[in-house]
């Protein structure tokens, strides 16, 4: 019928809604380097991995460096040596959407 979408897909309208979700979120979350990660994060972030190379949690080769206190939870442990972790990806992706789903709907 004219009426069906085809499975694994969005109507018109339900895809619109999720496009201003995402707008939404995104305008809320605000830049990369609104959040802290700037030129300085760059380099430390590169020099972490260098020195710690491979993921905390499975010994993978580490791709991400993760903040054990969020910079959101944490502003002043942004740049710290101590509050920082070597990740592969998934595992920082299971980590932040851990995360994530913990403080869901919380305002900072």
């Amino acid at each position: 019928s004219d009426l069906s979408v085809p499975k694994g897909t969005k109507c018109k309208h339900e895809q619109a809604r999720a496009t201003a979700r995402q707008k939404a979120n995104d305008d809320e979350r605000g830049t990369a380097a609104s959040r802290g990660y700037d030129a300085d994060w760059s380099k430390l972030r590169f020099r972490f991995l260098h020195h710690n190379p491979k993921c905390c949690v499975c010994g993978a080769p580490a791709t991400h460096v993760d903040h054990v206190k969020s910079v959101r939870e944490a502003p002043h442990l942004r740049l710290e040596w101590s509050n920082l972790r070597s990740m592969c990806g998934p595992c920082h992706s299971r980590r932040t959407a851990r995360d994530q789903s913990q403080n869901w709907g919380k305002k900072h």
